[in-house]
């Protein structure tokens, strides 16, 4: 299995359109957004060139590639407003696996411990994160990576009908506490 990464610097149309598609598909929206009902969680999004820049101010945005197949990404802020636990020099980390033959073959892994070692490279100790409470395949993920959990936020997102629970897990690296 050859995985690569490539850091994004500047968007082209074939990244946009990849982008778009994973913001819209039905199977990845519940896992990659919160939403308050069911308008929301049917709500189209759209991603231009110029937003994804805009997010690159703010987000260190890596892609993930299989055989040279672009199957998903992976991004870091560092110290957002939205951390649970407000501790200086904390990576927000998300992971989007957007194509299914890439899911389920531990790419995620793979492509965490990459990330982690970027945020190493930068100097930042502890990284943070957000996983639905439905969402249990991820949970198990984070868990054999290190990570903790150290609260939840309830009702944060809707799905099948009812409201869920954002675990919001940590790890701290290079062993620091």
């Amino acid at each position: 299995m050859n995985i690569h990464f490539s850091k994004l610097t500047e968007p082209n149309p074939g990244v946009v359109d990849v982008f778009n598609r994973w913001e819209n598909d039905p199977d990845l929206i519940p896992l990659t957004r919160p939403n308050q009902n069911r308008a929301e969680l049917e709500r189209q999004e759209i991603i231009t060139a110029e937003r994804l820049k805009q997010r690159l101010e703010n987000n260190h945005i890596y892609l993930i590639f299989l055989e040279n197949r672009l199957v998903g990404e992976m991004n870091y802020m560092i110290d957002p407003q939205h951390l649970f636990k407000k501790e200086q020099g904390t990576a927000w980390l998300g992971i989007t696996i957007g194509e299914h033959e890439g899911r389920g073959r531990g790419i995620g892994h793979i492509a965490i411990h990459y990330l982690e070692e970027q945020m190493m490279q930068q100097g930042l100790n502890r990284v943070e994160l957000g996983v639905f409470e439905f969402n249990l395949q991820a949970q198990k993920l984070y868990q054999k990576l290190g990570y903790q959990e150290i609260g939840r936020i309830e009702r944060f997102t809707f799905w099948k009908d009812k409201m869920w629970s954002d675990i919001r897990m940590e790890k701290y690296l290079k062993g620091k506490v």
